[in-house]
């Protein structure tokens, strides 16, 4: 029991990205599907990318106060700055995310549902990088 817990607080950081990470992917598989079953023809580029967009805020506004909280710790008191570095890299990953998603559908014909679940897991990695050495950096 006692090498598990070892294991554990050695990992614990990326086992709660994991768990955190994936809760965020629910979110934003969630909020896209509900668009695109519902509202928006994912057929139709503009709509396809407005969903990706609802999705991203959606997903990064919880992936924010759960990496702070229980990921990563954070006890910085500028909360501003943090969550405007935050948003600002999940940017860059939702630039890599619209071209993937492009690529796949638009460009490719993949179908929608199962090319959003692949980016997902690029995009979580790339979100880890930029969250552990960019945004909650610890002092």
């Amino acid at each position: 029991m006692q090498k598990i817990f070892r294991l554990y607080e050695k990992y614990k950081e990326i086992i709660h990205y994991l768990i955190v990470g994936g809760l965020t992917t629910v979110v934003s598989l969630a909020v896209y599907y509900g668009c695109v079953l519902t509202i928006l023809d994912p057929e139709v580029p503009v709509q396809l990318q407005a969903a990706n967009i609802i999705s991203w805020i959606a997903s990064v506004t919880f992936a924010y106060f759960t990496n702070r909280r229980f990921v990563f710790e954070s006890k910085n008191q500028n909360r501003l700055r943090e969550a405007a570095a935050f948003y600002s890299s999940r940017l860059a990953t939702l630039a890599m995310d619209m071209a993937c998603m492009f690529l796949m559908v638009t460009v490719c014909g993949w179908n929608d549902k199962l090319a959003k679940l692949a980016v997902q897991v690029i995009v979580m990695v790339a979100n880890y990088v930029l969250s552990k050495f960019f945004v909650f950096q610890k002092k």
